[in-house]
């Protein structure tokens, strides 16, 4: 430094711009710390030149600003003293210039990445000093700021990338056409977005980069390949530029702008890039490439790569969805009208109401419609571009020149916030004391200056952009619902939140994962759109259900299941009404959600007149059955067929429950209805299936005993079935009739076999009903099919006290009518036959006390198991048919509840004991299948959201939750009371009895 001339950075002509000192003991520490660094860093002689530039009046001023209001600042200036005196001297642009002739050279020169990395960090040091003091003392305009700042990153870039070149190089797994120009023609590129691209970075930017290779072009011939060579290639580049050491960074690196970035490798081939924008690419990326740019890598493939993009970006011919979906876009921001209060402590200038992002997206939409078919609305600057706009009188020129003032100051505002300690921030402080600093730094005279003049651009900001929706009404209803940058909003989450769902990230990350066409449902550019017009109702009515995170993760797995999305978004649109009905089976009904996700055409159904009408008799069902098979062309078709319609009239009694338009009672009923439709009709499909090789057997033929939840006609959208197969042939058959004839045991055996295959297997249209087998006569050790005679020789002769009691809910679904006789005889002599009380009483408690042994009860609302629960209900109704039916046969009945009332009647339990276990065994079946659907195996009463309490409550009739809680606690403390009374009390004493002798 020959002299202490200060022009370079305080010359005559420069602006006036009179930034603030704030805190006086920061700015003491500062020049403390500046006076070490003279020392330690400097000879006597220059240093004494330094502290005397130092000491010039502008000078000292500026220090002062700077070490009293940004901390950042204070030490890139301590650790660069040279540096400021050569900025200060000889003015920012020979410094700038050499600070990027050097970082050129250091790319060619040195390899080694950990000097490579500490030479990238004091570069973007020096140029952070260098632009600030620029910025602060207004000789820079807001336009070189930014040219500043992206110039560095070009030249950043290019260094990282040049070294890693030239290291896989080195190593063998990459050939340069041109070594001295190592990125020239090397087939991999790097294209700039957003701000990077538009030449318009803030001062603590991170950079959004798009990476591609074309393989062809490029020379890899590593061992990886080229695909995860040049994965390999970016990591690399994005820790040289992103990763944090003892020096700092260089710029946070952002990649999530390439195509399906959930999807897509960091680097992206050139033709699957290309197939993506062509055939996936949404109207939001259309917009992003308006500001793309070739930065560094193969610039010339990365220019022909966006040439050969224009048509995706700029289309001559908008169609109307199109159009629509970039109206849709902006109708789903909340936008108030002018007169809205704007707070100003932590108002989020970029992002906020009135900010910089509207007038970005001002321009940008504009653009988009109107930019293909006039190239001269195609600048990537924002000013740039609202200038193009008012010369094409698309807007009125007094609005760019409004638009264009804010958007300097509001960048020069979030400026001076990043300095502070370079952080990526655009809020405003939130205490008076540091918005008054951030005022002082501004050169604002006063806090309330700062404040009448923010307001001022925020409203005229406001007023502008709300123009753009005076067209149609908002689609966002309440707050802002944007899902098209790679991270959300933190207006739209605060929406997201403020409508009920907590993970607000991750919902946002779903749509966007939708709109990314992820799904074949939402890879045609017109359901996209429908979406888009959609998506602000989808998402209240899913944050009106009873578990809203739950209700979009479901409808989620919904869209994933779709064939095709535009026929389902068009019929929402016609029967807007549809949305509120799948958000709440989404939200409310998991076992319905599964089902609709599996099979979306299920949903078709719901349009039928009679949807909602309870299902009709056993009787019609099989009629309708008979119709659709009608058309059944084979044996697989009847499977198929028989999936379809069950399953449709499964999802819609699953319905009825969740809509609470039939008591639970009656949609038990309903589906053992459906089930035996099912039963009946596959039978005689599989019996002929059968002949067609093997013949038929002479007699009665084969019957199906039905126990458990079919047998009691008590049936839930989950349950299985419990069957038992009975057969009987004419006296003297002992084989069929076919052309390959079976032994009567064998054909029926296989005839079972079949048929058991025929309800459960799964086929492309689902399953239809888990066959349990092991109530027949010898458990799972026991043939298939039981001949009637073995079957009445098992029951009267050989049965455990266990398998009676099953047998009390059996009833037979199909069969020839002399045999029905004969096993209706079987079981009704099996159940009144006299039995010892002692052990009777012994069996039941020992079964009871296994069964509580190997399934625990988790809560109060695990109804089956808990103590006085349906087990113990169930076993003190089978118990006590067992024990009197002998004497009072009109006790036997199907069900518990059928039978307390009988045994009530014939004076074994008081009329007011059985009442009391009638109405627990009902609210329990009411709360078991309500929960069975809307909550799973997951109901937590602490955490259950309200409108499944209140969902509870009301297929219960209860007047609220609290009083279903009591209900049931009262019910299984009676119910539990008879059992340890009747049976567990009488069991233990004799036990205990036994056992003393």
């Amino acid at each position: 430094m020959a002299d202490t001339t200060i022009q370079g950075l305080f010359p005559s002509d420069a602006p006036s711009q009179r930034p603030r000192a704030s805190d006086p003991e920061r700015a003491s520490l500062g020049f403390e710390m500046l006076e070490q660094a003279i020392d330690s860093d400097h000879e006597d002689a220059e240093a004494e030149r330094l502290r005397a530039l130092c000491n010039r009046a502008p000078v000292r001023n500026l220090l002062n600003v700077v070490f009293s209001n940004s901390p950042f600042l204070t030490k890139c200036l301590v650790a660069e003293t040279g540096l400021f005196a050569s900025i200060v001297a000889d003015g920012p642009d020979g410094v700038l210039g050499q600070v990027l002739a050097g970082l050129k050279r250091d790319a060619m020169a040195e390899q080694e990445r950990d000097v490579v990395k500490a030479g990238l960090r004091r570069a973007r040091r020096q140029v952070a000093l260098t632009i600030a003091l620029d910025d602060i003392t207004g000789l820079w305009s807001l336009d070189q700021v930014t040219e500043g700042l992206t110039s560095f990153a070009d030249h950043a870039l290019s260094c990282a990338l040049s070294t890693l070149l030239l290291r896989a190089l080195s190593r063998e797994e990459l050939i340069l056409p041109d070594p001295e120009h190592p990125e020239r023609d090397c087939g991999y590129m790097v294209l700039a977005m957003g701000k990077y691209g538009a030449r318009e970075l803030n001062y603590s930017s991170d950079i959004d980069l798009i990476v591609l290779f074309d393989p062809e072009k490029a020379q890899y011939v590593g061992s990886r390949g080229p695909h995860d060579g040049f994965v390999r290639l970016t990591r690399d580049l994005v820790n040289l530029l992103d990763d944090h050491t003892k020096d700092g960074y260089v710029f946070r690196t952002d990649l999530r702008l390439r195509p399906d970035p959930g999807a897509m490798p960091l680097a992206i081939s050139y033709n699957s890039a290309m197939a993506y924008y062509e055939s996936m690419g949404q109207n939001w990326e259309r917009a992003a490439m308006i500001k793309a740019r070739a930065v560094a890598g193969d610039q010339a493939l990365g220019r022909a790569f966006l040439q050969e993009l224009r048509p995706f970006v700029w289309r001559k011919h908008l169609d109307f969805w199109a159009i629509q979906d970039v109206h849709s876009i902006k109708r789903q921001i909340h936008v108030h009208k002018g007169g809205g209060k704007i707070a100003m402590a932590g108002h989020n200038i970029k992002l906020g109401r009135g900010g910089i992002r509207e007038i970005e997206f001002f321009a940008q939409t504009q653009q988009l419609i109107y930019g293909g078919r006039f190239p001269d609305l195609r600048p990537a600057r924002t000013k740039e571009a609202l200038a193009a706009l008012a010369a094409a009188k698309r807007i009125d020129q007094a609005t760019a020149d409004d638009l264009s003032r804010c958007y300097d100051e509001l960048r020069r505002i979030e400026h001076r916030l990043q300095m502070i300690d370079d952080h990526q921030t655009h809020s405003l402080p939130e205490s008076d004391d540091e918005l008054a600093a951030l005022a002082g730094f501004l050169g604002y005279e006063s806090l309330s200056a700062f404040r009448e003049a923010l307001f001022e651009l925020l409203q005229q900001v406001e007023q502008a952009y709300a123009a753009l929706f005076e067209e149609a009404p908002t689609l966002a209803r309440q707050g802002n619902l944007v899902f098209t940058g790679s991270e959300p909003g933190s207006e739209t989450l605060a929406t997201l939140h403020e409508l009920g769902f907590a993970d607000g990230a991750k919902v946002f990350h779903l749509v966007r994962a939708w709109h990314h066409g992820r799904y074949r449902a939402t890879r045609s550019t017109r359901a996209r759109e429908l979406l888009t017009e959609l998506m602000p109702s989808l998402l209240e009515a899913l944050a009106k259900t009873a578990s809203p995170d739950t209700a979009v993760a479901k409808f989620d797995e919904f869209l994933g299941g779709l064939p095709a999305g535009v026929q389902l978004f068009s019929l929402i649109h016609a029967n807007p009404w549809l949305l509120d009905f799948l958000s709440e089976i989404m939200g409310g009904a998991p076992a319905l959600a599964d089902a609709l996700s599996r099979k979306p055409n299920l949903l078709d159904g719901v349009l039928s007149l009679d949807f909602f009408d309870a299902l009709p008799p056993r009787d019609v069902l099989v009629e309708e059955l008979d119709a659709v098979l009608a058309h059944a062309k084979d044996f697989q078709d009847v499977l198929d067929l028989t999936r379809r319609w069950t399953n449709d009239h499964r999802f819609q009694a699953g319905a009825h429950i969740l809509r609470r338009s039939v008591e639970i009672e009656a949609s038990g009923q309903a589906l053992a209805d459906l089930a035996e439709a099912v039963v009946l009709r596959l039978q005689s499909s599989v019996q002929e299936e059968l002949a067609k090789r093997h013949g038929q057997v002479e007699g009665p033929g084969l019957a199906v005993l039905a126990l458990g939840k079919l047998g009691g006609r008590e049936m839930t959208l989950t349950s299985d079935l419990d069957l038992i197969f009975l057969y009987q042939a004419e006296e003297g058959c002992e084989a069929s009739d076919g052309t390959k004839p079976l032994a009567v045991s064998q054909y029926y055996g296989r005839l079972a076999q079949r048929f058991i295959n025929a309800l459960s297997a799964p086929t492309g249209e689902g399953r239809l009903y888990e066959i349990d087998m092991r109530l027949r006569p010898s458990g799972s050790s026991g043939p298939i099919a039981v001949s009637y005679k073995s079957f009445d020789h098992y029951q009267m002769n050989e049965a455990w006290t266990w398998e009676h009691m099953a047998l009390t809910r059996a009833r037979l679904v199909t069969g020839e009518a002399s045999l029905r006789t004969a096993i209706e005889a079987t079981i009704r002599n099996a159940l009144t036959q006299r039995r010892d009380p002692e052990q009777l009483v012994l069996d039941v408690a020992k079964m009871r006390a296994k069964i509580a042994s190997e399934r625990k009860a988790f809560s109060l609302w695990n109804v089956k198991y808990i103590r006085g629960g349906l087990i113990d209900l169930d076993f003190l109704a089978q118990y006590l048919i067992l024990a009197n039916a002998h004497d009072k046969p009109a006790v036997l009945h199907r069900t518990s509840q059928g039978a307390f009332r009988r045994l009530a009647a014939a004076g074994v339990l008081g009329t007011s004991l059985a009442g009391d276990l009638i109405e627990g065994t009902r609210l329990m079946h009411q709360v078991q299948s309500y929960l069975r659907l809307s909550a799973g195996d997951s109901f937590d009463e602490a955490t259950a959201p309200e409108s499944l309490r209140a969902g509870l409550a009301a297929v219960t009739g209860s007047d609220d939750f609290d009083q279903v809680r009591d209900r049931l606690i009262r019910a299984a403390q009676i119910a539990a009371e008879v059992y340890d009374s009747l049976i567990a009390g009488p069991a233990a004493a004799l036990s205990a009895e036994i056992s003393q002798k």
